[in-house]
């Protein structure tokens, strides 16, 4: 008996004096929010911002002592809270979610100092702060624990999972998702909320498209997450033709490590466009540099987890100068009843809230004093609401962590309806004898189970999800000055062959000064005119712009090549626009053709006069010399080469092809063998009239008709085998001449169109050469002289005209032919008739004169 007695002092005295430990350091040094209930919802949260922790690293001994002005308290922060609150009370009105039984919760600030994230995970462990590790003081709180909630960044998700870990306590963490986050602990992973990364990435890709911003930079925080996000995202800028104008990785609050910040200022004087991927506690040190840099009108693209609305001043300067910032958010619904509860919150109405103190002190500007180093207040407006706060110190929406700590609740609240319903199904579920379940039984169902099913959404906890939609906002000035998030647009993500973005540009207010989209590439876009040449060096978006080379334009802005303009169209001198063609040939009313029409038919008119005067005075011997009969002809052929070259006049047609050409030879043809019998007359007359020569003169003129016959079958025997093969025909030449297309007639072929021509020049030839020979032959009507004169302008005009007809081109190839039927034909009228109606007109007696004159007049 005396030794059971002693045995039961001894465990007296052991737990008394575990109890004396316990409650000797309960300092009150990071007091909670403790409500209690069945069941326990740890919450760890970050409600200001202070400037330093000065507690030892591996002492839980609350020695800090930061006066009020290195406090700032993030008012907004406190809906954190309040969507707990909400959440649980929500929970407890439903009597089928926990079968009648009850959540409670016990709620910890930890600014943003991993250091106070381990020790409150501690404190929930133990019932006590400072806590005592591994020994629980008020098993009435510990022993409900059966899940927690934090916190807001990953370095604090990650220090609170190294302590419940090791007790199997799940823990869900509304931190940004962190794929590396489940490597930085040893047992048990945070549970998070996924984000579709490739849909954020295709969705900020989709906005710089729409706005063609080619030139971006990137702002990360200097961790893991930022790693990973400069990585990939640039790898998708890239295939979309964007570049990264600089990626800068900022100091993680409240490490301040260096950073170059006059470079990170000179890129954003330089580039207009940041994409800001963090938190925004993530970059506090960089505050005032991102201020400063607002003045040059950078646009900020950043996530539902940036808030430049986040600080509780009236005159936020974040708040004013962050015109115009982008935000994409996971799209959420709003909850039901939120915004009421925010009415109807007041410090009455939770008199053990010891966090409501410091924001309703902010929010309101109420007076205070200390009581035993907690702030009181004294005097606040009566029936107070924080509906009545404006945007820039209390949003009544809904933020995206609120709703993930909404979400958390419920799905804690699902796993332990699921645990408690096997309990029940397998008889051993007893409300009387009511315990907490194991918190490492809530594992299978939270592994399970979907983070938003309990309020209607599809994304699941831990696995990523087949369509993903995300909301666009645009920051606005609002008529009173202050700014909110206007929803401008959507994009829906299923893969990377299925999106669907949206975009209301009347909605986006990007510039309150100037109120356009700004410019954001490397250099200004090549006008039309110009293309893209690739400076070295450089990245794909920096380059130079050079002007189109002849023939080819650009017409529009920041093209990388020239195109030609179609055939029938051509570049004007800016090179930015296709001109169509003129239409381009000799017609009747070019100065030109109506010249040559002019000079045809004075010539044509002055070898018909030639011809009257050659018929009157036919029975002269000047006409009869060298058989007149072949004058007749050969003027008529002048007459019609003259008259010929009208067809060569016109729009070219097929008829008129294909007629000029052989007009021209035949009649060209019969002209010069004309001359070629001619000479031979003169020749063989000679030979004819000598004594003892067997020659008549009758045979000498059947002779040289035979000549001008054979002359002329010969060269239409050509023309017809050319109609036959190969002929002539309308074409049209659109490279030749610049801003043209030339009408011209496409010879066929080329082969008997020279044949023709060198017909014509044997025969002249021929006639040169006898006509050379028998040039001194006496005989006071001797044609030889004019004959051989004839024929060398003949041969010239016909020389020349080869490499000028080849060298020419459109409507000027035309005329050379022109022009060397009417010099040639005209070389031949005046060598060869001139002289003779010299003679007739002047030099045979006044009485033909006078009867010439009476028969003109």
């Amino acid at each position: 008996m005396e030794l059971l007695n002693a045995f039961s002092l001894l465990t007296f005295v052991i737990v008394f004096q575990e109890e004396i430990s316990c409650f000797s350091l309960s300092i009150p040094a990071s007091p909670g929010y403790y409500q209690d209930g069945h069941f326990v919802i740890g919450g760890i949260f970050s409600l200001r911002v202070t400037a330093k922790d000065s507690r030892i690293k591996f002492g839980f001994n609350d020695t800090m002592n930061i006066p009020e002005t290195d406090i700032l308290n993030l008012t907004k922060n406190y809906q954190h809270i309040l969507a707990t609150v909400f959440a649980i009370e929500e929970i407890n009105k439903n009597p089928n979610i926990l079968f009648n039984m009850s959540l409670g919760f016990y709620l910890f600030n930890v600014d943003f100092f991993e250091t106070k994230a381990m020790e409150s995970s501690m404190a929930l462990l133990s019932g006590e702060s400072p806590p005592l590790p591994n020994y629980s003081c008020r098993p009435g709180k510990t022993d409900k624990l059966v899940a927690v909630i934090g916190g807001i960044s990953t370095g604090i998700s990650t220090q609170i999972s190294r302590v419940l870990s090791l007790y199997n306590i799940p823990q869900i963490s509304y931190a940004p998702f962190d794929a590396s986050l489940g490597t930085r602990v040893w047992l048990q992973s945070p549970y998070q909320f996924p984000v579709h990364t490739e849909a954020l990435y295709q969705g900020i890709i989709q906005l710089l498209l729409y706005f063609t911003w080619f030139w971006v930079g990137l702002l990360v925080p200097d961790d893991m997450r930022g790693e990973h996000f400069i990585k990939e995202i640039t790898e998708e800028m890239i295939n979309h033709g964007i570049c990264v104008a600089f990626a800068e990785k900022g100091p993680v609050f409240p490490f301040f490590g260096e950073i170059g910040w006059y470079q990170l200022i000179g890129h954003l004087i330089l580039t207009r466009v940041v994409i800001a991927f963090g938190n925004t506690h993530d970059f506090w040190p960089l505050v005032s540099l991102l201020i400063y840099g607002s003045i040059f009108g950078n646009i900020w693209i950043t996530t539902s987890d940036w808030y430049t609305t986040i600080s509780p001043f009236k005159q936020n300067p974040i708040y004013k100068y962050f015109r115009g910032t982008f935000l994409f958010s996971v799209h959420k619904n709003e909850i039901l009843g939120f915004k009421d509860f925010q009415r109807s919150v007041h410090p009455r109405k939770y008199p053990h809230d010891i966090f409501i103190q410091d924001v309703w002190s902010s929010l309101f500007e109420c007076p205070h004093f200390y009581e035993h180093g907690v702030r009181k207040l004294s005097q606040c407006e009566q029936n107070s609401s924080l509906s009545t706060r404006s945007l820039n110190v209390w949003d009544m929406d809904t933020s995206p962590l609120s709703y993930k700590i909404y979400a958390s609740v419920h799905a804690i609240a699902q796993a332990l309806h699921e645990e408690l319903s096997l309990s029940a199904n397998g008889d051993s579920f007893d409300k009387g004898g009511l315990q907490a379940p194991l918190p490492w039984k809530l594992h299978q169902f939270l592994q399970k189970g979907q983070l938003w099913r309990s309020i209607n959404e599809e994304d699941n906890v831990n696995q990523e999800v087949s369509a993903t939609k995300l909301d666009i906002f645009n920051y606005q000035s609002l008529q009173s000055g202050t700014k909110a998030q206007v929803k401008v647009g959507e994009f829906v993500f299923e893969s990377h062959s299925v999106q669907h973005f949206y975009i209301n540009e009347k909605l986006i207010n990007v510039d309150e000064k100037q109120n356009q989209t700004p410019f954001a590439h490397c250099n200004r876009s090549c006008l039309p005119g110009f293309r893209k040449i690739q400076g070295y060096g450089n990245t794909f978006c920096c380059y130079d712009c050079d002007p189109c080379p002849a023939g080819e334009i650009t017409n529009e802005t920041g093209m990388d090549q020239c195109f030609k303009c179609p055939e029938d169209q051509y570049p004007n001198e800016q090179k930015n626009q296709c001109l169509p063609k003129i239409m381009a040939f000799l017609s009747h009313e070019d100065t030109l053709g109506a010249a040559l029409i002019s000079v045809a038919i004075s010539l044509s008119a002055l070898s018909a006069m030639i011809l009257g005067l050659f018929i009157h005075y036919r029975d002269t011997p000047i006409v009869r010399a060298n058989n007149r009969n072949l004058s007749f002809v050969l003027l008529v052929s002048l007459m019609l080469c003259f008259f010929c070259s009208l067809i060569f006049i016109g729009q070219p047609r097929t008829i008129t092809c294909v007629l000029r050409q052989m007009i021209f030879g035949v009649v060209f043809s019969v002209a010069v063998s004309v001359i070629l019998a001619k000479t031979f007359i003169v020749v063989v007359a000679f030979k004819a009239i000598k004594p003892g020569s067997t020659l008549k003169m009758w045979m000498v003129t059947r002779l040289s008709n035979a000549i001008v016959c054979c002359g002329s079958i010969i060269q239409v025997c050509i023309c017809a085998i050319w109609l036959g093969t190969y002929p002539p025909f309308p074409d049209i030449d659109m490279q030749s001449e610049y801003g043209q297309i030339i009408l011209l007639c496409n010879e066929g072929s080329t082969l008997a169109f020279y044949c023709v021509l060198g017909y014509l020049g044997f025969l002249a030839s021929l006639s040169l050469l006898i006509a050379f020979l028998a040039r001194r032959l006496p005989d006071t009507f001797n044609e030889t002289k004019t004959i051989t004169f004839s024929m060398i302008v003949f041969c010239s005009v016909w020389i020349s005209f080869i490499p000028t007809y080849l060298s020419s081109t459109g409507k000027t190839m035309v005329a050379v032919e022109i022009f060397s039927i009417l010099a040639s034909s005209a070389g031949l009228l005046g060598c060869m008739f001139l002289p003779k109606c010299y003679v007739i007109l002047l030099r045979s007696g006044g009485h033909s004169r006078k009867k010439l004159l009476k028969l003109l007049l």
